[in-house]
């Protein structure tokens, strides 16, 4: 039976790791801390239950209910019979070997997946040991909502707890360095969104360097400048991988410089998603099987759920013009939509970059509500090559959103 070791439990490990078992390799996974790392335990859940959440004084109560329930079911996933979870922090001796924290060691003698994710990445500031200042992990442990919140960048992580404290009731203002919020998403797009989150009260200081923290007047101050590969601590400087502070460099089947060692999802920094962490993983179990498979990494949705949604796919419009990229842009709104309109959700937009002779789909990048799901099918699209004309004849229910897209046509 093929074996394997895995290095991490979040979404890329624990995925991997069922995917392998259902494969027949018989895996080891080694977790030192929760499973289902970041993106369940302090990441992608706790704050998605936070935007549905009343009040904060629900959402306090009730998001370690949510991370216990999906954590144990997690768990009890990996009680799969090709499975053997090991609680443990793991260090490479050198490339053969790894030593446990619990003082023993385990030979590799088979592949080995990293999967050790990413962690917060703070300014150098002077007073970074100011007792206001806390990351992702100490927004989601508050007890008591603050008065006035101040938080240190607009990517993603800011903007959705700019979101959430806003309608939660707190005074928010967000400090950003570059000229506009979400540098992922269609400036034009991301332009709309912060538009809409000033109109609700969310205060923006563009093009701004935070120099001292002392300058900032806020009883909570959110470091939320994105995050880094973790990398340090697992001894891999002894195994001759090739990596530094952006990542371990891997290849399109994520194997590193060093045969039979693969590094998923954030810790290669190529896409930190945990959805790309999952399907990183899976090209890393078949390329070790010698399974050829369609999964198109170059495609990869995300989003973004502020109130409203923003989510993208492939090109934006500033991306085609940076590139010299011949194409079309289609747009559609909101207000013009049935179902928006009964929803009350009219504030919206969705813009379609399409090659112009071909018609092959390049990008879409939407705000507005389920503007994560409109963007699956833009992506599910894609991933088949779908051209606009062959858009045009698919039938789309009405009323639905999904009629923003037919309509942008």
């Amino acid at each position: 039976m093929n074996k394997l070791i895995i290095i991490g439990a979040g979404p890329g490990g624990y995925e991997t790791a069922l995917y392998a078992a259902g494969r027949g390799m018989q895996v080891t996974l080694i977790e030192e801390s929760h499973v289902g790392g970041t993106c369940l335990n302090v990441g992608c859940i706790p704050t998605k239950t936070y935007v549905h959440a009343a009040s904060f004084e629900e959402a306090v109560e009730r998001c370690p209910q949510v991370i216990e329930q999906l954590r144990s079911g997690v768990e009890q996933l990996l009680t799969h019979p090709n499975i053997t979870l090991i609680r443990s922090h793991a260090e490479f001796t050198d490339a053969h070997s790894l030593s446990l924290s619990d003082g023993s060691s385990l030979d590799i003698n088979c592949p080995v997946i990293i999967a050790t994710g990413s962690e917060t990445k703070f300014l150098p500031l002077p007073d970074i040991d100011d007792p206001r200042l806390v990351d992702s992990t100490g927004m989601l442990s508050l007890t008591t909502l603050p008065k006035k919140l101040c938080i240190i960048g607009a990517g993603v992580i800011g903007m959705e707890f700019a979101s959430i404290f806003n309608r939660f009731g707190s005074e928010v203002t967000v400090i950003e360095y570059l000229k506009e919020c979400l540098p992922v998403l269609d400036s034009d797009i991301a332009k709309r969104l912060r538009k809409s989150l000033e109109k609700r009260g969310v205060t923006f200081k563009m093009k701004t360097a935070v120099q001292s923290l002392s300058d900032i007047d806020a009883d909570v101050i959110l470091m939320a400048t994105g995050r880094k590969p973790r990398t340090e601590g697992y001894g891999l400087e002894k195994t001759g991988v090739e990596y530094s502070a952006k990542g371990i460099v891997v290849d399109d089947n994520m194997q590193t410089n060093v045969k039979g060692i693969y590094a998923i999802g954030d810790v290669n920094a190529r896409q930190m998603l945990a959805h790309a962490a999952t399907y990183q993983g899976r090209r890393a179990v078949n390329s070790i099987l010698g399974i050829k498979d369609a999964i198109r990494l170059d495609i990869m949705p995300s989003a973004v759920f502020t109130i409203p949604e923003a989510a993208s796919v492939g090109l934006s419009e500033d991306k085609c013009k940076e590139q010299a990229i011949p194409f079309e842009v289609h747009k559609s709104f909101y207000r013009a939509n049935g179902k928006a309109l009964a929803m009350d959700a009219t504030e919206g937009m969705l813009k379609l970059m399409v090659e112009p002779e071909t018609g092959f789909i390049l990008g879409c990048h939407v705000y507005g509500a389920h503007a994560a799901d409109l963007v699956q099918e833009v992506s599910v699209l894609m991933c088949r090559d779908t051209t606009l004309a062959e858009l045009r004849d698919m039938v789309h229910i009405h009323p639905t959103l999904s009629e923003v897209l037919s309509n942008c046509l």
